[in-house]
């Protein structure tokens, strides 16, 4: 009896562990304020940008909409606006949706300024970052225009760094499968 109680558990904790392997059970906040899960895009890819608006990558913006508007029916495109390099992401949130919007036509979700790194990392990057949450690698974010690639069911497929086009070959072959 003993011994099948610990199986029990055992196989109980496994199945947590396998919980924590997608990213449909965290949320994040939107540029204007309001809580999305990602949940909402079980069934989706899901394209996560740490962005910024006085970058050298920041052109990026106009390839990543035209990605999203091609294949939106398959895809999701979330921005994450943040400031910790270079300081290139000065703006409010007003401030950085206005310029997205206006210098890009920007309609894929974004979030508010966030962390990306650091002990003020916000929980989506935890996610993102630490094997031990995503199932996948632990990764760092060196720059903006970082990003990271989930499948349909939430689990990282692609990380890539800031020099990965919107339109790469690791992005679309996934997208055209």
């Amino acid at each position: 009896m003993k011994y099948l109680l610990i199986l029990i558990i055992s196989v109980s904790c496994m199945a947590s562990n396998l919980e924590l392997k997608s990213i449909h059970q965290y949320e994040y906040t939107s540029i204007s304020g309001e809580k999305v899960s990602f949940e909402t895009y079980k069934g989706k890819y899901i394209l996560i940008v740490n962005v910024a608006s006085e970058c050298g990558f920041t052109p990026q913006y106009e390839d990543l909409q035209k990605l999203y508007e091609k294949y939106q029916d398959k895809l999701v495109i979330v921005g994450f606006p943040c400031n910790q390099f270079g300081h290139q992401e000065p703006g409010n949130e007003a401030e950085i949706q206005s310029f997205c919007k206006k210098n890009y036509g920007v309609t894929f979700p974004l979030s508010e300024k966030v962390d990306v790194k650091g002990d003020e990392q916000c929980e989506v990057y935890q996610f993102l970052t630490k094997e031990e949450l995503n199932g996948h690698s632990s990764s760092k974010v060196k720059w903006n225009f970082h990003k990271y690639l989930l499948n349909p069911e939430g689990e990282i497929i692609e990380v890539m760094g800031s020099m990965v086009k919107p339109f790469d070959e690791d992005i679309i072959k996934h997208l055209e499968q």
